[in-house]
């Protein structure tokens, strides 16, 4: 018995991911009985192993040490991007102060985490799933530039770009074509 708690620990610390789901330790560990997996789950809360980040919702690592994006697109339990104004923010395209992190995912959705706020802006399928424009690195994935203006006039045509003189009107209208909208 005490063998297999510590494979449990040696897998859980080893793995390269550091949020889980009920559902992803379940997997990790090969529990198939719900209750093993809570009386687990809440030994490893005890011990400090684990932390709860809501409930069903788990990190190996304190919530300041984990990216934000990652944090938010894991949360969503779905395929996700940060794009729109958090990106336009951050490469300059747009002044005003962005207080939330702004994903595009196949739902609406406003939530907060560790005193983060979240945005997520549903897309169709059919272009949300197109990754052209789209840089990831495991689990976090960004728009580019040129993606974030083409998804944010995918959401609103009409939308101000402060500084829309820099931005590569080509790349995006080319961008554009080959998602479809």
């Amino acid at each position: 018995m005490r063998q297999n708690r510590d494979e449990k620990i040696k897998k859980l610390l080893q793995d390269s991911r550091k949020l889980y789901h009920i559902q992803d330790l379940a997997v990790l560990w090969g529990i198939e009985n719900p209750n093993t997996l809570y009386t687990t789950v809440k030994r490893y809360l005890k011990r400090g192993l684990l932390r709860r980040v809501y409930k069903g919702f788990y990190s190996t690592k304190p919530l300041n040490e984990i990216d934000a994006v990652v944090l938010g697109l894991s949360a969503l339990r779905a395929y996700g991007y940060l794009s729109t104004e958090t990106v336009l923010a951050q490469s300059g395209i747009i002044f005003q102060q962005v207080h939330q992190i702004t994903l595009v995912s196949d739902r609406n959705r406003h939530f907060e985490i560790g005193g983060q706020k979240f945005l997520v802006r549903k897309m169709k399928p059919d272009y949300l799933y197109n990754e052209v424009g789209i840089i990831a690195s495991g689990l976090d994935k960004r728009a580019t530039l040129e993606r974030a203006v083409a998804d944010m006039l995918y959401f609103n045509p009409k939308y101000h770009f402060d500084a829309g003189a820099t931005i590569d009107w080509n790349k995006v209208k080319l961008i554009q074509t080959k998602i479809g909208y």
